[in-house]
């Protein structure tokens, strides 16, 4: 018979009958399958070489006869031409079953082998925090519409900096994931960048105290002093461990692996970070003094609250701060206290400026009593401050 709505209504299994295939007089491979709990299926049966195959269309209920005829046809038309419907819809439901967060896991595990530990921490924070609105769409789903939508909902809510690093991980994701055969396109590849400029943000005396004050006993907290103090990087403190830690000798050894100019870099400990560091719980079986599992994290969630701290105690917010500019803070400071410029340099770890060029061939002296001289004043310099002691500020004519 021809399966249209009057006939595929008459269909019915006959006594002692279980399952039955009622294939169509005039479309060759249509037909609808009858089951003894009731269900009747639009299938479609053909032969692809020396393999019969049998493609499922749908609920005779759900889809109409004229609407499974067209699907048919379409089907016998791809059969003709050498093509496996069956094999066909197999690959895209395992590709739909490919989500962006399964292949996001895949390139993490990749850069996992590749990047320095810092590096890494950065491309997760961008995979696993930034991008998880992609996490549950397939691969294939994931379009430029998608994609700029979340960089721009990360430009208004973490600024333009980091939504252009969000940008460059993804990118250098869906490339990775095109040579793996994972993705077809890089959907990144025709958003904006925003425009970026160079940050300048220098705190005050009065606005370091009061962040000083307001920050929580904890390893935020003593992170954030010890960065105050050193200058130093934020990996390079949230990553410091007791075996580069000397207190006998008040100095911090870091190895070129640790820094981000690949340079070896000594810090001496001034009062106030050995008495921060001496605070610090040894846990037995860790080397890593900040953290729980690993070096500290959470660096959005812990600068909100302390914001909101500020905010609390003041009866006002800080002029938009990030934690870098505490590094910037630092390298001024040191100047308006009457610090040589070579030195600060030398306590930034930077070998450009005072020491680029043929000064970097022949120069090396280590600087240590100066540093050490440097990071002392300094000390003193904040504890007058947050104690509200007038300090002590250099002259251009003195310095």
């Amino acid at each position: 018979m021809k399966l249209n709505a009057t006939n595929v209504a008459k269909l019915h299994l006959r006594p002692g009958q279980r399952d039955v295939i009622v294939f169509d007089d005039t479309l060759p491979g249509l037909g609808i399958r009858l089951r003894e709990a009731g269900s009747k299926t639009w299938i479609f049966q053909y032969r692809i070489g020396k393999l019969q195959r049998r493609f499922q269309i749908g609920a005779v209920d759900a889809i109409p006869a004229g609407k499974a005829r067209d699907v048919a046809v379409d089907l016998y038309t791809q059969v003709r031409r050498g093509i496996d419907p069956q094999a066909q819809r197999a690959v895209a439901v395992s590709k739909a079953g490919r989500t962006f967060e399964w292949m996001a896991n895949q390139f993490l595990a990749h850069q996992r082998q590749r990047l320095r530990p810092r590096s890494y921490a950065e491309v997760e924070r961008h995979i696993l925090d930034a991008a998880k609105p992609l996490h549950g769409l397939p691969v294939t789903a994931i379009d430029l519409e998608t994609v700029a939508a979340l960089l721009a909902k990360t430009t208004t809510e973490r600024g333009k900096t980091t939504a252009n690093r969000v940008r460059a991980t993804l990118s250098a994701c869906f490339s990775w994931a095109m040579k793996q055969g994972f993705a077809a396109t890089n959907p990144i590849t025709l958003t904006i960048k925003n425009d970026e400029t160079a940050r300048q943000r220098v705190l005050d005396d009065r606005e370091l105290a009061t962040i000083w004050r307001a920050l929580p006993d904890s390893d935020f907290g003593a992170i954030l002093k010890i960065l105050l103090l050193t200058g130093m990087r934020k990996s390079e403190v949230s990553g410091l461990s007791w075996g580069e830690v000397n207190l006998d000798a008040s100095l911090i050894q870091l190895s070129p692996d640790r820094t981000k100019n690949k340079r070896a870099f000594s810090v001496p400990i001034a009062p106030t970070v050995a008495r921060i560091l001496r605070g610090r719980e040894r846990v037995a079986g860790r080397d890593l003094i900040f953290g729980h599992a690993g070096q500290f994290r959470g660096w959005d969630f812990a600068k909100k609250n302390l914001d909101a701290r500020i905010t609390e105690m003041t009866g006002a917010p800080l002029h938009a701060w990030v934690l870098h500019d505490l590094r910037r803070s630092f390298a001024s400071g040191l100047a308006r206290i009457g610090i040589a410029l070579p030195t600060i340099e030398k306590c930034l770890n930077h070998e450009s400026g005072s020491f680029g060029g043929i000064v970097a061939v022949y120069q090396h002296h280590s600087f240590a009593a100066e540093k050490r001289e440097a990071l002392l004043r300094w000390d003193q310099h904040i504890a007058d401050m947050v104690e509200g002691r007038q300090p002590k500020v250099a002259t251009l004519k003195s310095a």
